[in-house]
C-alpha cells in the first residue's frame, strides 16, 4: 500500500526559549542552509546567533503563536487531513527540522502497512536550503530504516497548471476590490545558492536576462522559478505589468537576491502606489515569515512610509483547488 509524506520546513516545539534555541541550532547547522566552513559555522551558530538571536526570535513567534501551537504545523496538519480524505490513503506530515520528525512519520506509515511512500516537499520552488536538504534527509532516513521501501520524491511544482490555478484562486479570494499593486514576496536566498545549483556552472546570474533565456539550469534555479510562478499568476489574474512585482524577504546579509521586500515597500508610496496587496508564494502554509514578517512588520513599514492600505494575502493553506491539485500530483 502507498502512503504519502508531506514535509514542511519546521518550527520550535513550543515557546520555551530552549525550544527556540533547539530549532535555530538544528536549522542553521544544516550545511545546505548555512554553507560555510564547518568550524566557522559552529562558532557562528553556537556562540553568536543562538545566544543573541533566540530571544528576539521567541518574541516573533509569540506574536503569531496560537492556542493550538505553531501556525506552520497546524496549517500543514490541515492540509494532510484534507488530502487524506481526498485520496483515501495514509497521509503523514513531517518537518525537516524538529517535530514531527521525518523518521517518526515514516515509521507511522510503515506501521500502517505502507511499503511504498510518496514524499512531497511542500516547497513549490527548488532551492538547496529547502528541496535538496529535505530530499537528502528523506533518503538518509529511509536507508537507515529499510532500503526495500519503494520511495518517490515529488519534484518542484512552481509552474504546474493546478498549482497556478489554486494559487491564483487563493489570491483572488483575498484581493480587495480596489488596489494599486500586487507584490509577490518570496523568501530570499543567497545568490551563491542559485549559482551552486546551476548544472551548467555558467548560466545563472551571469546576466540580467538569464531567467528568460532557455537553459537546463531552470530546473534548479530558484530565481527563474519564482519569476515564472509570478508571471503565470499575474496572467491568470488579468494583471498588466504595472500592477504587480516580485521581491525577496528574510535576507540575513549581503549578496542575497534582490530587490528586497522591505526596501520595495519603502519606495512604493513615493511612486504613488498607496494601496497594495502582498502574497508569499514560496510558502504553502502560513508561518512566521508570512504572519509576523509580512503581515505585521512589512505592513508597518509600508504604512509608516506613506502607504494607505495594506492587504495581507494568506498562503494557499488548505484551499480546495490546491488539495485537488495535490491529489492528482501525487497520483501522477
Amino acid at each position: 500500500m502507498k502512503g504519502v509524506l508531506l514535509i514542511n520546513l519546521g518550527s520550535p516545539k513550543n515557546l520555551d526559549l530552549s525550544s527556540v534555541k533547539d530549532y535555530l541550532r538544528e536549522f542553521l547547522s544544516d550545511d545546505y542552509v548555512l554553507d560555510i566552513p564547518k568550524l566557522i559555522q559552529k562558532i557562528l551558530v553556537n556562540f553568536i546567533i543562538v545566544p543573541f538571536r533566540s530571544s528576539k526570535t521567541k518574541e516573533a513567534y509569540e506574536s503569531i503563536w496560537t492556542s493550538k501551537g505553531s501556525p506552520l504545523i497546524i496549517n500543514t496538519e490541515l492540509i494532510g487531513k484534507k488530502l487524506q480524505k481526498k485520496i483515501n490513503l495514509p497521509v503523514e506530515i513531517a518537518m525537516r527540522y524538529q517535530e514531527p520528525s521525518i523518521k517518526d512519520s515514516i515509521l507511522r506509515l510503515l506501521k500502517n502497512g505502507c511499503d511504498e511512500i510518496t514524499a512531497v516537499p511542500l516547497y513549490p520552488h527548488y532551492a538547496q536550503a529547502t528541496s535538496l536538504t529535505t530530499k537528502l534527509k528523506i533518503e538518509s532516513v529511509i536507508n537507515d530504516i529499510d532500503t526495500d521501501i519503494k520511495l518517490s520524491i515529488s519534484p518542484s511544482f512552481y509552474c504546474e497548471d493546478g498549482y497556478i490555478n489554486s494559487l491564483s484562486d487563493s489570491i483572488k479570494n483575498h484581493l480587495p476590490n480596489e488596489f494599486d499593486y500586487l507584490l509577490f514576496s518570496y523568501h530570499g536566498i543567497p545568490e551563491r545558492h542559485v549559482k551552486k545549483m546551476d548544472p551548467t556552472s555558467s548560466h545563472c546570474l551571469n546576466n540580467k536576462d538569464c531567467c528568460n533565456v532557455s537553459s537546463k539550469a531552470h530546473k534548479y534555479c530558484y530565481r527563474h522559478q519564482v519569476l515564472t510562478t509570478s508571471e503565470l499568476c499575474a496572467k491568470e489574474l488579468g494583471l498588466n505589468k504595472e500592477q504587480w512585482g516580485v521581491s525577496f524577504q528574510s535576507r540575513i546579509g549581503p549578496g542575497w537576491l534582490q530587490p528586497f521586500t522591505d526596501k520595495v515597500l519603502e519606495e512604493l508610496p513615493k511612486q504613488g502606489i498607496k494601496k497594495i496587496a502582498v502574497v508569499c508564494p514560496a510558502f504553502i502554509a502560513d508561518n512566521l515569515e508570512t504572519l509576523e514578517e509580512v503581515d505585521i512588520r512589512a505592513r508597518e513599514t509600508f504604512l509608516e512610509c506613506g502607504g494607505e492600505e495594506f492587504t495581507f494575502i494568506p498562503c494557499i493553506n488548505d484551499n480546495d483547488l490546491w488539495i485537488d491539485f495535490l491529489a492528482n500530483f501525487i497520483e501522477e
